[in-house]
């Protein structure tokens, strides 16, 4: 217990010194924000805001991993599995902020190349989790052995949390915020599994995401960018995998459920009827439409984050 407080507070603190010379350095390079036509018209103001932290959140996720993983005894292949499939999602999504940045405008990579990066980062965890834990996937002391459909089931989890953790990243601090219950979930279901690397490196997750926030919180000084949200989602993901809760992510990431699957009713709606479901999707700019202000939205999610990361976690125990 003691190695997840020691990698909490030290990514914590290297995010918060990683934040300050990369915003600077952000600032002087005028690497900003392009904001979308479609996005609510009170997102205008958010044009130029720097973005791509995400890089300094990761980079304070992977050595605090490090250092506290050789502290606590506790390095291991599926730990290096786990770091160098965020590595590789955070490159994709550099690469997609670059192509933001270069062109001026709210246009990276595509989707289907997108998609196919993710499928492709999503196999090695995969093909890890298959090599050692076979085709089995667990719901508390029940087991499942699902075949084939393993590796199917594992890569849509991965790649559907990091499009999920990104479609979320839409206001000031709602992604960090409500990620925050959601890694501590992973913290807690992994440590009483018994798996202790993944524990570790979600305590870190935690601490870096809290360090984010005093410089994303409203009025954000910075975003974390697709550098950030689809490594940060494709972490999740691969550590649900890798920890052995698969199914439970669902729940204890169920914000994230529902901001995809509101971004897919209102796609389905306006395509088979003329009509859009929500003002504006994800839901998160549906409330913003409503009036809600962007604090209180995020404060609404992370509260919601909190209660289903409390449910997964009573599930795991009493099932």
């Amino acid at each position: 217990m003691i190695m997840l407080a020691v990698g909490l507070l030290l990514s914590l603190v290297l995010c918060l010194l990683f934040g300050i010379p990369y915003i600077d350095f952000l600032k002087k390079k005028t690497i900003g924000q392009y904001v979308l036509d479609l996005a609510p018209e009170s997102h205008a103001k958010k044009q130029g805001t720097p973005t791509t932290g995400g890089v300094f959140i990761i980079l304070a996720i992977i050595l605090a991993s490090i250092i506290t993983l050789y502290m606590a005894q506790q390095v291991n292949n599926a730990a290096w599995i786990i770091l160098l499939t965020l590595i590789f999602m955070a490159l994709a999504g550099l690469q997609d902020d670059y192509l933001k940045i270069k062109g001026k405008e709210n246009k990276g990579l595509s989707p289907k190349g997108k998609l196919i990066r993710q499928i492709l980062i999503a196999l090695i965890p995969t093909i890890y989790a298959m090599l050692h834990y076979g085709t089995v996937i667990t719901l508390g002391s029940k087991s499942f052995d699902i075949g084939l459909f393993y590796p199917i089931l594992a890569v849509f989890i991965i790649t559907g949390a990091s499009n999920a953790y990104n479609l979320t990243d839409g206001l000031d601090g709602l992604a960090a915020s409500t990620g925050i219950p959601a890694f501590l979930a992973c913290l807690i279901l992994a440590w009483l599994g018994g798996h202790y690397d993944v524990a570790i490196i979600s305590a870190t997750v935690v601490g870096a995401l809290l360090g984010f926030l005093k410089y994303n919180k409203p009025k954000a000084q910075v975003f974390m960018g697709d550098t950030g949200s689809l490594a940060l989602g494709g972490l999740l993901g691969t550590l649900a995998v890798l920890g052995r809760f698969e199914l439970l992510l669902a729940i204890f990431g169920g914000v994230f459920v529902m901001e995809t699957l509101s971004v897919i009713i209102q796609v389905t709606s306006f395509k088979l009827t003329g009509k859009r479901v929500f003002k504006m999707s994800p839901i998160h700019h549906h409330f913003e439409l409503c009036g809600h202000s962007e604090l209180r939205i995020v404060i609404e999610f992370t509260v919601v984050s909190l209660i289903l990361g409390i449910l997964a976690i009573l599930i795991n125990m009493f099932i």
